[in-house]
C-alpha cells in the first residue's frame, strides 16, 4: 500500500480521462524531459525551480506531481503545494514507472502552440454532430482540460484558423481530419500516441456513426441517435460540447469497464 500523499501508477490510470481526474503536473528535469519529451496524458509542464512562485495560484483542484523517479523534485512541489492548500500527490516511481506499465503517453510533435495564458486553441464547422464532439471531449480528457473549441462556418474554419492561431480540425485538406476509412477521432488516438482497449473500441463506435457504418459496433447506432437528439436540443455549439461530454464519458468507461455485464431484468421466464 503506497504511503499518504502517494499515487501508484495503475490507481493514476484509473483516473486519466475520467471527470475526476486530477491535474498532472510534469516537473522533469530539462535533461531528463529531452531524453524523453512524450507526456502524461493532460499533463502541463512546471519549472520544479520556480514553484515557490507558481504554487500559490494552482488552487484547490487535487493534484498529482510527476518527475522522472518520483523522489525529490515531485516531493518537494507536492510539499510546497501542499503548503499553499492544494491537495497534491506524488506519482509512486515518477515517469519511469508509468511508461514501464505500459500507459499512455502523449506525443509532444503533435502537441499545437499553447496561447499566452498555457491553452491550445482549436477550430472546426459549426453546429457538431459526432466527430467534431468526440474529438474535442477526447482532447480535453486526454490532451489540455483547458483547451479552447471556435465553431465557425464552414467556409471560414482555415481562415479563422490563420487569423487566430488556432488549430483546424474534422475539415478538408487538414492534418487533423479523415483519412481514407478512419475518422478524425481514430487520427487523434493514435497521432497523440493514446492508443488504448478502451479508446480503441471507442473509437469503432465513433466511426460506426459518424460514417454511417452502424456494422462497425451495436454501440454506433445509439451514438448516432443520441448525438442527432442533442443536436436538436442545443443551438448553440458549445453548450452541446458541454452537454455531450457526459454522454462521451458514459461510453468511455463502458468501453473501459462494462462491456461483459449485461441487463438481463426481468430473468428469462421470471415473474414481471
Amino acid at each position: 500500500m503506497p504511503a499518504p500523499d502517494i499515487i501508484t501508477a495503475p490507481q493514476l490510470s484509473r483516473l486519466v480521462g475520467t471527470p475526476e481526474a486530477p491535474r498532472i503536473l510534469d516537473v522533469r528535469t530539462d535533461e531528463d524531459f529531452a531524453a524523453d519529451p512524450r507526456t502524461l496524458p493532460a499533463s502541463l509542464r512546471r519549472d520544479h525551480r520556480r514553484v515557490a512562485d507558481w504554487a500559490a495560484g494552482v488552487g484547490p483542484t487535487p493534484v498529482v506531481v510527476v518527475c522522472q523517479r518520483g523522489q525529490k523534485l515531485s516531493q518537494g512541489v507536492a510539499a510546497w503545494l501542499r503548503h499553499y492548500g492544494t491537495p497534491a500527490e506524488v506519482l509512486e516511481g515518477g515517469f519511469e514507472a508509468w511508461a514501464a506499465a505500459g500507459a499512455p503517453l502523449v506525443r509532444p510533435d503533435r502537441l499545437p502552440a499553447r496561447d499566452a495564458v498555457g491553452r491550445t486553441l482549436w477550430v472546426t464547422r459549426a453546429r457538431p454532430k459526432i466527430d467534431r464532439i468526440a474529438c474535442p471531449w477526447l482532447i480535453r480528457r486526454f490532451v489540455d482540460p483547458a483547451a479552447v473549441f471556435l465553431f465557425v462556418a464552414p467556409s471560414e474554419v482555415l481562415a479563422v484558423a490563420d487569423r487566430f492561431g488556432a488549430t483546424p480540425f474534422d475539415v478538408e485538406g487538414v492534418f487533423w481530419s479523415h483519412r481514407g476509412e478512419l475518422c478524425t477521432f481514430d487520427v487523434m488516438v493514435e497521432e497523440f500516441g493514446l492508443r488504448s482497449e478502451a479508446l480503441s473500441r471507442l473509437a469503432a463506435i465513433v466511426r460506426g456513426a459518424d460514417t454511417a457504418r452502424p456494422d462497425l459496433a451495436p454501440e454506433a447506432a445509439g451514438l448516432l441517435a443520441a448525438s442527432l437528439g442533442l443536436s436538436r436540443i442545443y443551438r448553440e455549439d458549445l453548450a452541446q460540447l458541454d452537454a455531450a461530454m457526459v454522454l462521451y464519458d458514459a461510453f468511455y468507461r463502458w468501453a473501459r469497464d462494462a462491456t461483459a455485464e449485461t441487463h438481463n431484468w426481468p430473468a428469462p421466464g421470471g415473474r414481471a
